[in-house]
This record gives C-alpha cells, sequence and structure tokens, in this order.
C-alpha cells in the first residue's frame, strides 16, 4: 500500500483536532523517517525542538501495568527511573513494540505527542515546552507537523513533570 493510498487514523484524528482547536502550525512533507536525529535534520529543526515520544511500561505491584506517553526534547534522554519513582511503580520498561504501537495508534517512529488511548498517560518534560514550536512526525514517517508549543499544550493538555536524565 502507498503512501498516497494507507489510511492514517491517528493522523487524520490530529489534523480535525487541530483545525477544530484553531491551533498554529505547518505540515512538513519530507522522505519517510523515524528517527528524531535524522528527521530533524530533513525539517531543519533543532533537536531540542523535536517532541521524542517514547511509550513507557510501569508495573503498579504484581498484576498491574501502567502505560505513559514520555515526550522529551530530542536532545534528551528519557529517565526510565524517574517515571517509575513518579508513579510509585516497582518495574519500568520500554513498552514492547506491538503493545505500544497499538496504544500510540501508529508505528514507531510516528507515535504523536499525544494520546488518544485511555490506557495511555501522556507525560512531557517542562524543558520541550521552552521552545516556541514544536516538530513530531504526524503519525507518519512521511510527514511531519510545527506546532505552536501553546496550542499543542492546549491541545494535548499533557501532565507536565521532569521526565528526562
Amino acid at each position: 500500500m502507498s503512501a498516497e493510498t494507507a489510511t492514517y487514523p491517528a493522523y487524520e484524528r490530529l489534523m480535525a483536532d487541530l483545525e477544530t482547536l484553531g491551533a498554529r502550525y505547518r505540515v512538513i512533507e519530507h522522505e519517510p523517517e523515524g528517527q528524531t536525529e535524522l528527521v530533524s535534520a530533513l525539517r531543519g529543526n533543532e533537536l531540542k525542538a523535536a517532541a521524542k515520544c517514547i511509550v513507557v511500561m510501569v508495573k503498579l505491584g504484581k498484576k498491574k501495568s501502567h502505560y505513559v506517553l514520555a515526550v522529551v526534547p530530542g536532545d534528551a534522554r528519557v529517565d526510565l527511573n524517574g517515571i517509575k519513582e513518579l508513579l510509585g511503580g516497582s518495574y519500568v520498561a520500554f513498552a514492547d513494540k506491538a503493545r505500544a504501537e497499538e496504544l500510540a495508534g501508529s508505528v514507531s517512529g510516528t507515535v504523536l505527542p499525544v494520546s488518544y488511548h485511555e490506557q495511555l498517560e501522556l507525560i512531557v518534560d517542562p524543558k520541550l515546552l521552552e521552545v516556541p514550536e514544536l516538530f513530531f512526525n504526524a503519525a507518519r514517517l512521511d510527514r511531519s507537523l510545527a506546532l505552536v508549543t501553546e496550542d499543542y499544550v492546549r491541545l494535548a493538555q499533557p501532565r507536565i513533570e521532569t521526565i528526562t536524565s
């Protein structure tokens, strides 16, 4: 299936939400790429303005898992132990690829910095919100968005916590 005929429900939902919100954004088309450093070079943005999105699983006791969509600047590393402590967990790890893609509604490398799944808590590091405009793959490898940060916060309504190491 080509990019022209493929459907992208997460992308379409995001675009509809941005229009409803009256958000200020730009669509950036580029060669398919999902790695933060490489796609930032294609888009021409600084790494600190790239929203790196990682799905993390935190064990809360023996039988309960909690999933977090951790969003950090592209030049930072997510602090897994910090997330574990923040949530009072007993174990933390990156979510397995299949579960991460299911919760995010898109493939790895295209995860939105917005959660559309009730089992995926959105936590954003405050350092990311220091830039005037955020850049991220828009649930597609061939398309990114540059979104005004204050409009991102209005749309995503994230929990803001320090989650970088």
